[in-house]
């Protein structure tokens, strides 16, 4: 089920260039590339970002190197995994339990002790358990966000008992910074109309950002952490490195947790270098980004973005194809936004549309290597599932990809004809164009796992697959807008209200920011809620709109390719950088 190209050769030009002859390699096919005089598209006025070359180049991803080898440890990790499933069992207090099962998954360990955890939550959710724990604010509060996290019913009226006459929250309870960190935490897990974890978000908020240095360091370092940005919207990897280093400086730490979790984090570590080299090898055989020069070289940047929303090592090959996927949406992106006339995209969308082979002859020559890259590679996915799981995913991976490209046609379109779309129609098609449902499709058939494809009716409004998008698209727009406005780009969602509204852009800003909390309460309750999706893609659903926090916290992250010094340290940290022993 793997296509190819037969034809022996394509003409291909960039210009200006002199006459060359270029043999670009795909698979075990080889393509020739001959540029001669100017194709008619060469003619075409071309808009340009002035991206930069990436930073992370074949030679950073050759040089990562980990002494650390699992199996060296195996016996003595063991062990570490022995202790702290006997501590799950050992441990009977309820709140020391709760407080044990967030911190190993703050730890990154989670996927490690799923049936511990589990069997802990079982036991948290009886009423003996729960009996103790209604006056205790942190107790309460950490046990919701727990058992919401993890799809249990849980209603946050226990809340209304932390209320003054007045109906607002007792003020006494600033005494308790634990407490209120644990109730900020878990007021980020609500769902549309519970206006007790809104009014406790705010409350909690205003009140910890004037905690003073006058109470534990490690808890304040914790307080100011969590406003920065709550652990429900942060990229987990990266959390549970932060973490680990924390949970050292804690005085009641776990010896054998902190051990533990040094030791998964260097094992897993080495498995996203190797991951990472195989995939640079792919990228470089490929040839789309040195023959399409005015595109993003990213791929380091699409596998931090992989790593993010699949982090967990026995999805290797999920990873492989989501940044194969992640390379070629940006690359597309590329072409749609900066390069091709309104043409040439009509006449590209159609090919996708198509998907056929013979679709590519109509495409002016720069497309057509764009074109038979996804077109194969596509394919070679697709391939994998059906040797694999037993499913011809074509129809679907197809579908996503001709929804992106038509979605990306509708901004050309508008941007060509200069119409200003309403806040309104540009997220019904840019929940689309933010290429969401292509990452999740593509993840929900590499799992490894047979999935209902039933389920993968993504239009629905209330769906997990809309609401990663948008959050995502909302992100996206906070951090890259100006630039791509003042480019010469289709306007953004901030630019759409202030258009509508009448609004300052500092306004805007403020209301999309709110955008962003009312979608994180509908895609909430998909952790919850009756839902076709297996829970590796409900994760995957969550961690993508975590990692659209992540890449633009400080502005376009993926465009600029991390030249920001703290977005270069996290990739350091994630997958260069391990932690030492004594």
């Amino acid at each position: 089920m793997s296509f190819t190209l037969l034809t022996p050769s394509l003409s291909f030009h960039q210009p200006p260039s002199p006459q060359r002859l270029t043999t670009l390699k795909y698979g075990h096919h080889t393509i020739r590339c001959v540029a001669g005089d100017p194709a008619y598209s060469d003619l075409v006025t071309r808009r340009s970002a002035n991206y930069k070359p990436s930073k992370w180049d074949s030679n950073f991803v050759e040089s990562l190197k980990s002494d650390y080898k699992r199996e060296n440890h195996e016996m003595y990790i063991e062990k570490l995994m022995g202790d702290v499933k006997h501590l799950t069992k050992e441990v009977v207090n309820p709140m020391e339990k709760m407080e044990l099962v967030d911190t190993i998954q703050r730890l990154g360990l989670g996927y490690l002790f799923n049936k511990e955890i589990n069997e802990v939550l079982n036991t948290i959710t009886s009423s003996k358990a729960t009996i103790k724990t209604k006056k205790d604010l942190h107790a309460v509060a950490l046990q919701f966000r727990l058992l919401r996290q993890h799809g249990y019913e849980v209603s946050p009226d226990a809340f209304h008992e932390f209320k003054d006459e007045k109906g607002g929250f007792k003020e006494s309870l600033c005494m308790d910074v634990k407490g209120m960190l644990s109730l900020y935490e878990a007021s980020h897990l609500s769902f549309q109309g519970e206006v007790v974890l809104d009014e406790a978000r705010e409350f909690t908020s205003t009140h910890l950002k004037a905690i003073g240095r006058n109470i534990d360091p490690v808890l304040l370092k914790k307080v100011r952490h969590s406003l920065e940005m709550p652990l429900h919207w942060r990229m987990l990897r990266l959390e549970a490195r932060w973490y680990i280093e924390t949970y050292d400086e804690e005085d009641r730490k776990n010896p054998s947790l902190a051990e533990l979790a040094k030791h998964d984090f260097n094992s897993v570590q080495t498995i996203y270098q190797r991951s990472l080299k195989g995939l640079s090898r792919w990228w470089r055989d490929l040839g789309l980004g040195e023959r399409l020069q005015f595109s993003r070289d990213r791929l380091v940047e699409c596998f931090f973005w992989t790593t993010g929303v699949i982090f967990d090592p026995q999805f290797q090959r999920c990873r492989g194809v989501l940044t194969k996927v992640n390379q070629l949406i940006t690359t597309i992106d590329d072409v749609y936004d900066v390069y091709g006339s309104l043409e040439e995209l009509e006449l590209f969308t159609d090919a996708v549309d198509r998907w056929d082979i013979r679709a590519m002859e109509q495409l002016p020559e720069y497309m057509k290597i764009c074109y038979l890259a996804l077109y194969n590679t596509t394919n070679d996915i697709a391939y994998e599932a059906l040797k694999e799981e037993g499913l011809d995913v074509i129809p679907y991976l197809k579908k996503v990809w001709t929804d992106l490209c038509k979605s990306y046609l509708v901004e050309a379109r508008w941007y060509g004809n200069g119409y200003k779309p309403t806040l309104e129609e540009y997220l019904e098609n840019a929940w689309t164009s933010i290429s969401g449902p292509v990452i999740l499709v593509h993840i929900y058939f590499s799992l490894g796992q047979k999935m209902p494809t039933e389920a993968l009716n993504y239009s629905n409004t209330s769906s997990l697959i809309k609401w990663s998008s948008m959050i995502l698209r909302l992100c996206d727009d906070l951090g890259t807008s100006s630039d791509e406005v003042a480019r010469g780009d289709v306007p953004k969602s901030i630019q759409c209200y202030m258009y509508e509204a009448g609004v300052s852009e500092s306004v805007a800003r403020d209301h999309i920011k709110y955008l962003i909390v009312e979608a994180w309460k509908k895609m909430n309750e998909c952790l919850v809620h009756n839902t076709p999706f297996l829970q590796p893609l409900i994760n995957a659903g969550i961690n993508l709109a975590r990692m659209a926090h992540c890449m633009y916290e400080h502005g376009d992250g993926h465009g600029h390719g991390f030249s920001n010094e703290l977005d270069k340290k996290r990739v350091l940290l994630l997958l260069a950088e391990p932690f030492k022993f004594m």
